[in-house]
């Protein structure tokens, strides 16, 4: 057998993070704008079985944050039922039933903070735009509480952070029951090349709430499957690449990936401090206003946000119009079509439905720097996973069980039948060979990444064709989850928004099988108001959404 070369080994994992990235990290999308499932799966020879009974009704079904507010408001609901309700849910078909496996944790203080805030409202009034309202926050971001921070990962079992992450702090002030922790994709999928989505050593699989054999996507997996399956009420992710808006589209769920810096990274498990956010995951457009301005704010802690003072808000609720569309001049980014038929056919069916709204299309209006960042990014992911996770690890003090990156690796081959039973840690090897972020290949890497994907990139096109944003699919629908080879490719648009550190919004766009699939909004940095806009218009136009009915598998017809 030939050795092969390190440049030829650099060349081929290359070659798998970009396809990595095109599939662990993105979604799914439809067939028909407003497409019924009967419908649709006759017009695709496709039979459907009849959902079993745990798809059965919740009294909690596709509610609002503002019908919680208002149900809490006349006293229908307190905190405290709120709590109950959503846990007998959590139980009932997370953890028996369907089966989701989207909760990795549920925060053993739940009830008596939900007691805390009942007996708060009555006294002082509202705490803040979520007072009482239960949510989910990934099991990447740190609580100063009975809850672990893993990153779904054996190696930090036990770990307990001393301080909350800016993100639990926000949540906190604003009045919301952090209700547990959701599972996702391990180590925010940046471990292996031939990763499965939303599986973790810690947590195990997550399932897609629509049809349980596919895939949920990641790395947000439990985040995206929580919130779809009316789990609770909404859910924070972070993304570095795609695992917000994927996720969002696989479960047919909103999801609004900011501008790097608009939403403190502080207490988050790190992969890239030039690409990571964290950003609220809920049903509609504006329950997820609602929490992005439950999350802003400067942190000395991250000194990102700085560049956000007198760019962020506290409420995004007013970029929600109903008429947003109306004069709109919206790109459309052509080289990220073609990978599914029934996708395009969709997409055309979205553009239509803008341009009856009023929406100036610009077809293309591609971005012609795609494809020459890819290589970059990778490195940059490397030079920066190794050095931003050993600062955090650093950080835990003595609660860390494990102190660097090669303590992680040397962990991981200690217990490689329950750590590595599918996939291993080609990527960990990688970004711990990886100098300091003095090195002249990092530097350069990272300044032909802003160049490319924002000079010469989405700003370029932008100025190009005077546009407010640009769409493309979010993915392709979720593929059937696969422990054995990984994740498959299925397209998607992550990338661009992702290197650049600019905002994107995936809203759900339709069904194939069954199946949601979305639509990506990204454009220039802080632009979140005008993406919500166009988002929200596109959301009350298309009502596309469709809670999810956990079907087994689909059966061909």
């Amino acid at each position: 057998m030939r050795m092969r070369n390190e440049k030829e080994e650099d060349k081929d994992i290359d070659t798998r993070r970009r396809a990595f990235l095109r599939s662990t990290l993105i979604g799914g999308v439809a067939v028909g704008v407003v497409p019924l499932y009967p419908a649709l799966c006759a017009a695709r020879e496709i039979t459907l079985p009849a959902p079993g009974p745990e798809a059965k009704q919740f009294e909690l079904d596709e509610i609002t944050i503002g019908d919680l507010r208002d149900g809490v408001k006349s006293g229908r609901f307190t905190a405290s039922s709120l709590v109950e309700k959503y846990s007998a849910r959590i139980d009932e078909i997370d953890k028996h039933g369907p089966a989701i496996n989207g909760v990795i944790e549920l925060n053993p203080d739940a009830e008596a903070i939900a007691e805390s805030l009942d007996q708060e409202l009555k006294s002082k009034g509202p705490r803040g735009p979520l007072h009482g309202i239960p949510v989910f926050i990934k099991d990447n971001i740190d609580t100063a509480d009975k809850m672990m921070t893993t990153a779904g990962s054996l190696a930090l079992v036990g770990s307990k952070p001393a301080k909350d992450s800016f993100v639990a702090e926000r949540l906190r002030a604003a009045g919301a029951v952090i209700l547990g922790k959701t599972n996702l994709s391990e180590w925010a999928n940046i471990r292996s090349s031939h990763s499965t989505s939303g599986w973790s050593g810690r947590g195990g699989l997550t399932k897609n709430p629509y049809v349980l054999d596919r895939n949920p996507c990641g790395s947000s997996s439990g985040s995206g499957a929580g919130v779809s399956a009316n789990l609770c009420a909404a859910a924070i992710g972070t993304e570095t690449d795609g695992s917000i808006v994927c996720p969002s589209s696989a479960n047919g769920v909103v999801g609004i990936k900011p501008t790097v810096g608009l939403v403190s990274r502080s207490g988050i498990i790190p992969i890239s401090h030039s690409q990571d956010g964290a950003g609220p995951m809920c049903r509609t457009v504006r329950d997820a206003a609602i929490m992005l301005g439950a999350l802003t704010g400067v942190d000395a802690r991250d000194p990102a946000t700085a560049a956000s003072k007198g760019k962020s808000f506290t409420d995004y609720t007013q970029f929600c119009d109903s008429n947003g569309l109306k004069g709109a001049r919206i790109g459309v980014a052509r080289k990220y079509f073609g990978f599914n038929d029934a996708v395009d056919a969709l997409m055309e069916q979205s553009l239509d439905a803008m341009k009856k709204r009023g929406s100036v299309v610009i077809d293309p209006a591609d971005i012609e720097t795609l494809g020459k960042f890819d290589e970059s990014e990778l490195l940059v992911f490397m030079y920066e996973l190794k050095a931003d996770l050993n600062s955090y690890l650093a950080g835990l003090g003595g609660n860390a069980p494990v102190r660097t990156l090669k303590d992680i690796i040397d962990f991981n081959e200690r217990n490689r039948q329950k750590e590595m039973p599918y996939f291993g840690q080609d990527l960990f090897i990688r970004a711990e060979s990886k100098g300091p972020l003095t090195e002249k290949a990092y530097v350069d890497a990272l300044e032909r990444n802003h160049q490319l994907a924002r000079t010469e990139g989405i700003d370029a096109t932008m100025d190009k064709y005077h546009l407010d944003a640009i769409i493309a699919p979010t993915g392709g629908p979720a593929w059937i989850t696969d422990l054995v080879n990984g994740d498959h490719v299925a397209g998607g648009s992550s990338n661009a928004a992702a290197v650049a550190g600019y905002p994107n919004i995936n809203v759900t766009a339709g069904f194939v099988a069954g199946l949601p699939v979305g639509i990506s909004f990204f454009g220039r940095a802080w632009s979140e108001p005008t993406l919500i806009r166009l988002a929200y218009a596109f959301e009350q136009t298309t009502k596309a959404r469709q809670k999810p009915m956990f079907l087994a598998t689909i059966g061909a017809g």
